[in-house]
C-alpha cells in the first residue's frame, strides 16, 4: 500500500517538528511539492501568524548549531544565505562579537592544543582558523596559547 500524499500544510509542519527552517529555505522546500493552484506564500504566511515559522528562532537555532565551530563572518554569511533580514543580522553580529576571541581559543584547542615552533605551523593554524570565519585579530589570541583563567 504506497504512503498517502501530504498535503502542503502537513508537509511544511512536518519540516518545522524536525527543526527550524528560515522562511526562504522552507518555500524552496516546498515549492517542489506545489501543485496547480497551491498558494506558497500564503502558507508560509500562515505560518508566520499562528508564530510556526519564526526567523528569530532559526536564526537562534542557526547560531546555537553553528557558533561553537565557526567564527563571526561564517555564521553571518549562513544566515544571509538563509534570507535572515540585515536588522536582524546587525544584532546577531553585535552579539557574536563579544564571544568570538573565546570561540577561537576553544577551537584552536580543541584541534591543536599546542603553539606552533616553525612558521609552516604557524601558517596552518592561522589557515584552519580564518577558513573557519574567524577573524584575524581572534585568531592571533587564540594561537598564544590558551591564556590564564586568572587573564580572563
Amino acid at each position: 500500500m504506497p504512503a498517502p500524499v501530504l498535503s502542503l500544510k502537513a508537509r511544511a509542519l512536518r519540516y518545522l517538528s524536525l527543526r527550524e527552517h528560515s522562511r526562504l529555505e522552507l518555500g524552496r522546500k516546498l515549492a517542489r511539492y506545489a501543485e496547480e493552484g497551491d498558494d506558497v506564500e500564503a502558507l508560509l504566511d500562515f505560518l508566520e501568524k499562528n508564530n510556526w515559522l519564526s526567523q528569530e528562532r532559526f536564526a537562534e537555532s542557526l547560531i546555537h548549531r553553528k557558533a561553537s565551530r565557526f567564527g563571526n563572518s561564517r555564521v553571518m554569511a549562513e544566515l544571509q544565505s538563509h534570507g535572515v533580514s540585515s536588522e536582524a543580522l546587525a544584532d546577531i553580529k553585535a552579539g557574536l562579537a563579544d564571544s568570538e576571541t573565546a570561540r577561537a581559543v576553544e577551537v584552536w584547542r580543541r584541534k591543536f592544543g599546542t603553539v606552533a615552533i616553525d612558521a609552516a605551523g604557524r601558517a596552518k593554524q592561522m589557515r584552519f582558523l580564518l577558513q573557519r570565519g574567524f577573524s584575524q585579530r581572534a585568531a592571533r589570541v587564540a594561537m598564544q596559547g590558551a591564556p590564564d583563567d586568572d587573564d580572563m
